[in-house]
């Protein structure tokens, strides 16, 4: 099995990447807590995690999150192909357990490559 690794290339850093996708988002899923907002890149797929502390008080629970997010986000890269994506955390995410948080990225994550693929057709 090849070795999949989230390294510092499939990372949006800093707000010169985040903006482009926050304003020219061509594809948007979402649920009650999370919002996936993704746009076409010339590299490989790239992650930017947004967690406030305004929707999700303590540490813990926030990086929790983002290790939930970015696990899913590793184990399915080579999938999204060439996009800049954006996790976005809602108020109430916080009161899901890790089941129900890592259930709800990967049906995000499969809405949004179905309408990849749609747009590929």
């Amino acid at each position: 099995m090849a070795m999949q690794r989230f390294t510092k290339a499939s990372r949006l850093l800093g707000s010169s990447q985040y903006s482009p996708v926050f304003s020219q988002a061509r594809y948007r899923v979402s649920s009650s807590n999370l919002l996936v907002l993704a746009r076409p890149s010339q590299q490989a797929a790239r992650l930017g995690i947004v967690v406030a502390k305004k929707n999700v008080r303590l540490a813990v629970q926030r990086n929790q999150i983002k290790r939930l997010v970015r696990e899913a986000f590793r184990v399915r890269q080579k999938e999204f192909g060439t996009i800049d994506m954006v996790v976005l955390a809602r108020s109430g995410l916080d009161s899901l357990n890790k089941q129900d948080i890592s259930k709800q990225v990967h049906r995000l994550f499969d809405e949004l490559l179905k309408k990849l693929n749609h747009v590929d057709k």
